[in-house]
């Protein structure tokens, strides 16, 4: 696949993963993505997975045509993307590998490797000259790791993206961008918000014409769109008005309850309520709606003098990511001492920005006459 007339496509598909970092299921592989600049000296960016290291180096070398690359550019160190750096430098026993300081020393970590004449360090700003391309490095520490950062290449106004701007899914692979790329996003890199900030001004001052990152399609039309989800998603906005009802229920009576506030919102005029069994769904995607919609319900059952263990998970993988600027109500049930509203709340106390409705609806057991009515009363109160 041409990216532009000199920058060619090398990565590999991968339908074998059932779950991606041994954590988020992804039904469509994924794409670890390389690519190839052919110049007067010629540079590939990045390796992929070590399953897929002899197809890759066999796509390497189509694209060469009998070439022999200068440079190995290396942006990230996270096996999927640097796995095949041994492979790539007994193959070609010629070429440079260019990185930053502290991605040289993760390759030490990683690998036996002898690079002494080997290595070029990158620093924040150096250039390379591949001829008529000049490539430039530009720093990106935690987005998603410290030593990362990314390339721009000043004549095709390609920015190859590391793992910014990537998604879940093969290239094969016919669905929308958005959903898996905004549950990578959040999954994967939604605790560094600052950081992606930071990399999206220095983005700002590059004229940009093609996104290439490590994961998921080429991105090289309406480019503002996919930087605009960028920005709300790391500065932590909601992206569109609707309620997310998070449950966890034991024997289905706060499952019901649940259930029952989800009718009185859509009978109330509100278009999108999303309802998760935190048990039952994916965690990745419940995680990706609480992030996306603008108000949260988190339903549970008390459990052990605290709160049932998925809605524990849930909250905290909010937490470690920064959940902030949304409105948030709680639903609890419990049989002789309910504690879940109070210890979810506790859990989100050092949260930023969060607006707690004044209803808190408490249930003894099973769903009656009266609670009916409290749950009205916060139907009410989130619309």
């Amino acid at each position: 696949m041409k990216v532009t007339d000199e920058i060619i496509y090398a990565g590999v598909n991968d339908h074998e993963v059932d779950l991606f970092e041994g954590q988020y299921i992804v039904p469509n592989g994924m794409a670890y993505n390389s690519y190839v600049i052919l110049d007067e000296s010629v540079a590939v960016m990045d390796t992929v997975d070590a399953h897929f290291g002899q197809q890759w180096l066999a796509n390497v070398e189509k694209v060469l045509q009998g070439r022999s690359p200068e440079y190995l550019v290396i942006q990230h160190m996270e096996p999927d993307h640097s796995a095949n750096i041994p492979l790539f430098l007994e193959k070609y026993p010629d070429a440079k590998v260019v990185a930053t300081a502290q991605a040289f020393k993760m390759m030490g970590q990683f690998f036996s490797l002898d690079l002494k004449d080997r290595q070029i360090i990158a620093a924040n700003g150096d250039e390379l000259a591949l001829g008529a391309h000049t490539l430039q490095f530009i720093f990106a520490p935690m987005v998603h790791w410290p030593e990362v950062m990314v390339t721009y290449d000043k004549k095709d106004k390609v920015l190859f993206s590391a793992d910014g701007f990537g998604k879940f899914g093969a290239l094969d692979a016919d669905e929308p961008w958005l959903c898996e790329a905004r549950r990578y996003y959040f999954g994967i890199v939604g605790k560094f918000g600052a950081q992606v900030q930071a990399l999206l001004k220095k983005a700002a001052g590059l004229d940009i014409a093609v996104i290439c990152p490590l994961h998921g399609p080429v991105l090289t039309e309406n480019l503002e769109y996919y930087l605009g989800r960028y920005n709300t998603w790391s500065s932590y906005e909601p992206e569109s008005k609707g309620v997310v009802i998070a449950y966890a229920s034991i024997y289905g009576n706060t499952e019901e309850a649940a259930k029952y506030l989800s009718e009185k919102l859509h009978k109330k005029g509100v278009d999108e309520v999303v309802l998760h069994d935190l048990a039952r769904d994916d965690m990745a995607e419940c995680v990706e709606d609480a992030f996306r919609y603008d108000r949260l319900v988190l339903a549970a059952s008390t459990y052990n003098g605290g709160v049932f263990p998925c809605m524990r998970q849930f909250i905290e993988e909010l937490t470690e990511r920064n959940y902030q600027k949304r409105r948030v109500a709680i639903m609890e049930n419990g049989s002789w001492a309910p504690m879940a509203a109070k210890t979810m709340r506790k859990m989100l106390e050092n949260s930023k920005e969060l607006t707690f409705l004044e209803n808190t609806v408490s249930i003894l057991s099973a769903l009656k006459t009266e609670d009916r009515a409290q749950i009205e009363k916060l139907a009410q109160e989130l619309v």
